[in-house]
């Protein structure tokens, strides 16, 4: 198990903390545990409570802090289903693999129409023929973060993000917890860092890229965390700016970015493997303007009507004179592809596809999800595997009229809408009343032809414990509740490595775990 031994060589070890200061997560100190060196919790919790002041300024300092509650330690997991966790990378990108082919062999014929029809319901003509573009086809997303949910029976993956925030909280939390507890913090202190730019290089197609990451107004909660990552990278050597969608500047050579500010030059022996030098002769970072090789997207597709110069990006992109990830792909961040994975006439695509294992374990992670769609279904047609109680659903208004413990689903936009991040569209059938569910229903279905919904079956997370500090009393307390892990996936090569996993906590009153200012936010370390 992952144990702390105090920084003062001639202390003992630490001994098992008070009530007020102690993690489930991490347990006492046991002979052949694991040392982490980390600074001591004297009696009261007073260390913990000087750790919690240290992250906090290190969140602070470094822009991406937005007033959660702050944790002594990371939140710990075994050994075990760290190992696990970091194995479905290379599962969620091959379902991501499989989805895309699903979508174009749709578009062409060899699969069912009504899959295309789905994924491309109530979005932009544009869009949908940008994507259908060949040299389109081959383009996968680079980052992979899924919403892990910790039950009573193992793991549910409740969503897969291709376009994730909280990169650059992560890395700096990871680089505030590693300082006190090493490389037990998972991903270790840079991973977020590393992964980050090896996946930027490795779509650039270069090892030294101009980067750009673009943020839109609809996403500035995530501005300062992105502007963090850029000013690490720069100050790395790497061109690396944060801007404004109006701020990247088009021309038929492609696309520029100011260097504003200058990158600093490198400390004595300060480059590495992972961010090289700048090569003799390049741009070197004294320019004007320098041209984008690699745009980060940082904004979602549903708000492209309102990124200024999104038209002549994607112009660029046309015309190769720059990349962009995540690739314009509105089918690859639909939630609905749950549903087609768990549709029974697809099941041998995906078997024959993503191979006996990974389905298997996929459809155990996988929550159960139907799209809601409110075509009429002939009398003697049945929604596959959804029931009430014991009886066979018919219709999806049958399920207007059940029970609060019949309805334990949750109701959410596909995507494609403002609503479809943070939790902002979710409806727990359980937390609500019954005419609060049927109108949640109703809507769900009349809003399917520019926002197709899903229902998806919901699971409860086991009980958890958690240190954090009190900033009323300024003491170290505990609270139970509930874990959302949220591992980040780069595609790096031709590798998905795990760099790290942030944990939100929310109290055992909440039915739906989100960063809400009252959740603990931590970063994860795993157990012998």
């Amino acid at each position: 198990m992952i144990k702390e031994l105090s920084t003062n060589e001639n202390n003992p070890p630490i001994p098992p903390l008070s009530k007020e200061g102690v993690s489930a997560a991490c347990p006492p100190l046991e002979k052949g545990d694991i040392l982490v060196v980390s600074p001591p919790l004297e009696k009261g919790g007073k260390g913990g409570f000087e750790r919690c002041l240290a992250v906090r300024e290190r969140l602070i300092k470094d822009g991406v802090y937005i007033n959660w509650r702050v944790s002594p330690e990371p939140f710990c997991i075994s050994k075990d289903e760290l190992s696990f966790i970091e194995s479905l990378g290379k599962y969620f990108y091959q379902f991501y693999k499989a989805s895309n082919k699903l979508y174009y062999e749709s578009v062409s014929g060899r699969q069912p129409a009504w899959v295309a029809g789905y994924l491309d319901q109530g979005k932009p003509q544009s869009l949908v023929e940008y994507v259908r573009m060949n040299r389109m086809k081959g383009l996968l997303p680079g980052v992979i973060r899924p919403d892990i949910i910790l039950t009573e029976d193992g793991m549910i993956a409740s969503e897969l993000d291709s376009v994730p925030g909280g990169i650059g909280k992560t890395g700096s939390l990871g680089m505030a917890y590693s300082s006190m507890f090493g490389d037990n913090v998972a991903g270790g202190s840079e991973g977020m860092i590393t992964g980050f730019f090896n996946m930027l290089k490795t779509v650039a197609g270069t090892d030294n890229p101009v980067i750009a990451i673009v943020v839109s107004e609809e996403s500035k909660d995530y501005r300062g965390e992105m502007e963090w990552i850029a000013k690490v990278f720069r100050e790395q050597g790497v061109m690396a700016y944060c801007v404004k969608p109006e701020e990247v500047i088009f021309t038929e050579e492609g696309l520029f970015v100011k260097n504003t500010p200058p990158i600093p030059p490198l400390s004595k022996g300060a480059a590495s493997a992972t961010f090289p030098p700048l090569a003799k002769g390049g741009q070197g970072g004294f320019d004007s303007m320098l041209k984008i090789d690699i745009l980060y997207r940082f904004f979602e597709l549903f708000d492209l009507k309102n990124i200024p110069k999104s038209e002549l990006i994607i112009y660029s992109v046309k015309k190769k004179k720059a990349a962009v990830t995540p690739p314009y792909k509105h089918f690859l961040e639909e939630k609905l592809l749950y549903g087609l994975f768990h549709h029974p006439a697809l099941k041998e695509f995906w078997v024959k596809e993503l191979g006996e294992e990974a389905f298997e374990i996929l459809n155990r992670i996988f929550p159960a999800t139907w799209i809601l769609d409110p075509a009429e279904m002939p009398p003697y047609g049945v929604i596959p595997d959804l029931k009430i109680g014991e009886r066979p659903v018919f219709n999806w208004r049958e399920l207007a009229d059940a029970t609060q413990r019949e309805r334990e689903f949750v109701i959410k936009p596909s995507g494609f809408s403002e609503l479809a991040w943070g939790s902002r569209g979710v409806v727990a059938g359980h937390d609500i009343s019954q005419e609060e569910w049927r109108a949640a229903l109703n809507s769900a279905l009349e809003d399917f032809p520019k926002t197709p919904h899903v229902l998806q079956k919901f699971h409860r997370g086991r009980h958890v414990e958690v240190n954090y500090l009190d900033e009323t009393s300024g003491e170290i307390k505990v609270m139970k509740g509930r874990v959302r892990l949220c591992p980040y996936y780069f595609i790096e090569g031709e590798e998905v490595k795990l760099r790290g996993i942030l944990a939100t906590i929310c109290g055992l009153e909440k039915k739906l775990i989100h960063g809400m200012e009252d959740a603990v936010i931590t970063v994860v370390s795993g157990q012998a």
